[in-house]
């Protein structure tokens, strides 16, 4: 028990896929979480915040099929304690999951508060109630996954109710009637989405030129489109100068691009400014390690996902980018790692080929470069683009869209897919292959898109760019 092969400190989703990677390679693997498996993904974020999202989009069903289909439904209410009830259970129901399949696997899974003694020892102290003082050194490795938590602002102080992050926005007290969101990432936007859905105020505020930033400037252009046409109201290049917190809400005081002041009134102030590496009392110098000036322990070796200090490796939220900071990412990195401390070849993780997803309405999907930066690397661009509304199944939706291509002039690879429109989260699986492949734009035009679907406008966007344009001149 207190020498297995690998230790991983922290269950989150690059944690557990690193321990059950292992064990399936043969590996004794002991996995140290001093909360729950899962982590902020399972219990605080992607599952139950996407839970949440698919009943706001059956919310605006209803409201859909009212307006423009002629089928007379209307809403009653909201129940918010079922609501919250059927999300519980989901996220329940997928722990259980987790905590069956680590022990199926063979991973031991010691609840505790992990700190570093050594290059691969661990002092492991109980957390409520759960005995401790366990001491445990690796043979082969130590992973370090113990994730991130949400940033917050000098002086805004979250209270859980009136000021909210994102991991307590969804646990807060009942529906606000409004909210004002700072941030206008994938998180500020989903959750600005959501509380839209279910018949809040909306204000949602992000201190650089455009929302979703880190994306290509057409997929901010059309998603600040899509948000504003629900009725979101979306300030871009703004940022807060102050707030109070009042008996009934809050009051922020806001610089607009233009330089004027905005006074904002709402029920409830959710902070969506980033996540921070979380290291605390994990002690990182007694193994060698030291942080970045953000926080992050950062690889000596990228291949390899490992410290300087050799056998220490870090998966998930403690990585600095080019790491994502995605559950998904980190499932990647854990596989790296665990067949890395196997003795398996592995290749690295392609972080260009990871796809990045926004669960708004509308949705948000692309992999790989954008136009801006395919330029800056040097790339002689040829971008094509197209509405989704130009395909038959892009009017049935009728909410907009658009499917953009950034490739290499001449016919050359297909460096970056980008989407925007209903439901393309479950279309960039093919455009992660394109990308990761390094196909070209005639590699994907031979083959057939069915008709009528969302996809076939991907499929018209490479037909034209092989020169050979079917529906489009």
């Amino acid at each position: 028990m207190n020498s297995p092969d690998a230790i991983v400190i922290g269950g989150g989703t690059g944690g557990y896929s690193t321990a059950l990677r292992a064990a399936a390679l043969g590996l004794d693997v002991v996995l140290v979480e001093r909360d729950k498996v899962g982590g902020t993904c399972l219990h605080r974020g992607c599952i139950p915040s996407k839970a949440m999202l698919h009943a706001a989009e059956l919310v605006d069903g209803i409201a859909e099929a009212r307006e423009r289909w002629g089928v007379k439904a209307t809403l009653d209410t909201v129940d918010w304690p079922a609501l919250v009830a059927t999300r519980d259970d989901i996220v329940s129901r997928n722990h259980r999951g987790v905590e069956a399949h680590l022990a199926h696997a063979g991973v031991r899974v010691v609840r505790g508060s992990a700190r570093l003694t050594g290059s691969r020892s661990v002092r492991v102290a109980g957390v409520d109630g759960e005995p401790g003082g366990y001491d445990l050194s690796a043979r082969r490795g130590l992973v370090l996954a113990t994730g991130s938590r949400p940033r917050t602002l000098p002086g805004l102080a979250p209270d859980g109710r009136r000021v909210v992050t994102s991991d307590d926005a969804l646990f807060a007290p009942g529906l606000p009637a409004s909210v004002l969101v700072l941030g206008g990432g994938a998180i500020g936007v989903e959750y600005a989405s959501f509380h839209r859905s279910l018949g809040a105020d909306v204000t949602l505020v992000e201190a650089a030129d455009r929302i979703v930033p880190l994306e290509d400037a057409d997929v901010s252009r059309h998603l600040t489109r899509g948000l504003k046409k629900r009725g979101i109201d979306v300030r871009s290049g703004t940022r807060l100068l102050d707030a109070e917190v009042l008996d009934d809400g809050v009051r922020a005081h806001l610089r607009t691009a233009r330089g004027e002041t905005l006074t904002v009134e709402a029920e409830r102030l959710l902070v969506a400014v980033g996540r921070a590496p979380v290291t605390d009392g994990l002690d990182v110098a007694a193994a060698g390690l030291s942080t970045d000036e953000r926080g992050f322990v950062v690889p000596a070796d990228w291949d390899r996902l490992e410290t300087a200090v050799p056998g220490v490796h870090v998966v998930g939220d403690l990585l600095p980018p080019p790491s994502l900071g995605l559950a998904h990412a980190s499932f990647a990195e854990g596989l790296l790692v665990a067949e890395t401390l196997a003795g398996v070849p592995s290749a690295p993780v392609d972080y260009a080929a990871v796809p990045r997803v926004t669960y708004s309405s509308p949705q948000t999907a692309a992999v790989g470069l954008t136009e801006a930066e395919a330029r800056a690397r040097g790339h002689e661009v040829v971008a094509d683009s197209m509405p989704l509304t130009a395909v038959a199944k892009g009017m049935v939706h009728g909410q907009g869209g658009m499917v953009k291509v950034v490739t290499e002039a001449g016919g050359g690879r297909v460096l970056g897919v980008h989407l925007v429109g209903p439901h393309v989260s479950e279309m960039i699986a093919e455009s992660q292959l394109i990308v990761g492949w390094d196909a070209e734009p005639l590699d994907v035009a031979r083959h057939v898109h069915p008709h009528p679907t969302l996809s076939e406008a991907v499929g018209e966007v490479f037909l034209t760019l092989a020169g050979r344009g079917l529906h489009r001149q």
